[in-house]
């Protein structure tokens, strides 16, 4: 996990003692998951933004252990029972993570997020590219077919601001510390820390979501 802490490296991307060992999916032993050890229920749980049990990954492109977790978050996708969701919200931990934050909203609005999404955490954290800037950035997504001009003023619009805003208040309310950190239906919070593993963050999550979605028949 990447730590509070680590914002005063300034433009360094720190690696925590908590780290990935393995970035293949692996089957997780069951656990008698327990509140208080494995994850967190909120003081303020915070209204999900649709009708469905929401799974949100709160992460960033230059974490590495966001990298890690990766195939782990499509794992858990592809696992999530009918009546639930999956979403991406970048969090900005240091200046140097805002251009990321934009450029993930911006390829959201461009349509091409899904394309996109696995090879900038490959240019950045295999391949080492030096993608720092909303420039960069632009001249990466010009692969995918995006116009570079057309990036930058989308990552510098009034929408992305707003989305920018939101998710600074949404990392706030989830109480947010480290990244990747799991939440489920804003009221739980876990990460592979607190569940044992990454393999074993993804059966926990599960375990919530059918949780609530047992609670929503009640």
């Amino acid at each position: 996990m990447l730590k509070r802490l680590m914002f005063m490296l300034a433009g360094l991307v720190a690696v925590s003692a908590c780290g990935a060992q393995d970035n293949k999916p692996a089957a997780a032993a069951k656990i008698d998951w327990q509140e208080g050890q494995h994850y967190v229920v909120l003081n303020k749980p915070v209204a999900p933004t649709s009708g469905k049990v929401e799974v949100v990954e709160v992460f960033s492109y230059a974490c590495p252990h966001c990298a890690h977790f990766q195939p782990f978050a499509d794992q858990l996708k592809s696992k999530l029972p009918a009546g639930a969701s999956f979403s991406y919200m970048p969090v900005v931990f240091h200046p140097s993570w805002e251009p990321l934050a934009r450029s993930f909203y911006a390829a959201q609005s461009l349509g091409v997020f899904d394309k996109s999404h696995q090879a900038l955490f490959d240019a950045l954290h295999r391949d080492r590219k030096p993608l720092r800037t909303i420039e960069e950035l632009a001249g990466f997504y010009t692969q995918f077919g995006v116009d570079q001009k057309n990036f930058i003023s989308t990552a510098q619009s009034f929408v992305v601001e707003g989305n920018l805003s939101q998710g600074r208040d949404r990392a706030a309310s989830f109480q947010i510390e480290s990244t990747p950190t799991l939440v489920v239906n804003g009221k739980y919070r876990l990460d592979a820390q607190s569940a044992g593993g990454q393999a074993q963050a993804v059966e926990l999550a599960l375990w919530l979501v059918d949780k609530e979605l047992a609670n929503k028949k009640k």
